[in-house]
């Protein structure tokens, strides 16, 4: 796993010209080692921008990444090996896909890190169970599966180089309560058996809560906010502001306390909130 920093990182589009746009803007932050961080913002605000700087896709106009305390542009040589380590998965990955079959597609990483075969045939059985793609479909034409499928295959052919820094763009984009479920639960495995450092960005402040430990926000191309689940979405009025909102369980919780409940105003997620009210709706069912 490697920690993740940005130090006055700015880009700008199209410089010099009349068509000149600063997408990112000065962002200086830091990520620990093994942390998993949602990355939110309106659109418009850096977010893809700034996640194409962390694998060396985009150069800084001004600057600079570290990747586990590196500058990875100090040796523009050795940048294709960084894309092994720093793992990007972009929103619809599924266009990726390009090979004649599965198995082929979630190889094509592992086999450009020069590995042996025995190597990749591990990695890529690997990857495919960990993302639900079964061994009968490896075989098969990546464009004969539904887009769950394909989507899963895209993923799995991110994790089957094993980064040690894993970035999600919208991973769950388009697909409906199930698939996003699945993929998420996916990711959040990954993160809990390797170890990495996982970067998701998301406009679903649900996914943000419950799966992430931190949370950057960004605001035309700025850092707005940093910090844990419960500092940044305790900020309503500045996320609301900041034209974000929190997780819809929250709003309801805090309602009932307004309205004379005794909870607490810090629950994120589902799960969080079943715990808690359980008990009251078993207890007046009791009484």
């Amino acid at each position: 796993m490697s920690s993740v920093e940005a130090r006055g990182l700015t880009h700008t589009y199209s410089k010099g010209t009349p068509f000149e746009r600063t997408a990112i803007d000065s962002l200086t932050f830091q990520i620990p080692a093994g942390d998993f961080v949602g990355i939110i913002g309106h659109t418009g605000s850096g977010k893809s921008t700034l996640v194409q700087h962390l694998n060396g896709l985009m150069k800084p106009t001004a600057g600079s990444v570290l990747i586990g305390g590196k500058d990875i542009w100090a040796k523009p040589d050795e940048i294709r090996a960084l894309r092994f380590e720093v793992g990007l998965c972009f929103q619809y990955p599924e266009y990726q896909l390009f090979e004649e079959t599965v198995y082929k597609d979630i190889a094509f990483g592992p086999g450009n890190m020069g590995l042996s075969e025995q190597e990749i045939d591990a990695r890529v059985r690997e990857a495919a169970a960990l993302c639900g793609v079964a061994d009968e479909l490896l075989e098969r034409s990546p464009f004969e599966l539904s887009g769950g499928q394909k989507r899963r295959v895209a993923i799995a052919g991110v994790l089957a180089m094993r980064p040690k820094v894993l970035i999600m763009d919208e991973p769950t984009a388009g697909l409906d309560p199930r698939g996003r479920e699945d993929i998420l639960e996916q990711v959040g495995r990954y993160h809990r058996e390797s170890g990495a450092t996982v970067l998701l960005v998301s406009h679903s402040m649900e996914d943000v809560a419950r799966y992430a430990k931190s949370v950057l926000v960004l605001e035309k191309g700025r850092l707005a906010m940093q910090g844990s689940v419960a500092e940044v979405f305790r900020e309503e009025e500045r996320l609301s502001a900041l034209h974000l909102g929190i997780p819809q369980v929250t709003s309801i919780f805090r309602r009932l306390r307004a309205m004379g409940f005794d909870l607490p105003e810090d629950v994120f997620t589902v799960e969080q909130g079943e715990a808690l009210l359980r008990p009251l709706l078993e207890g007046g069912r009791d009484a």
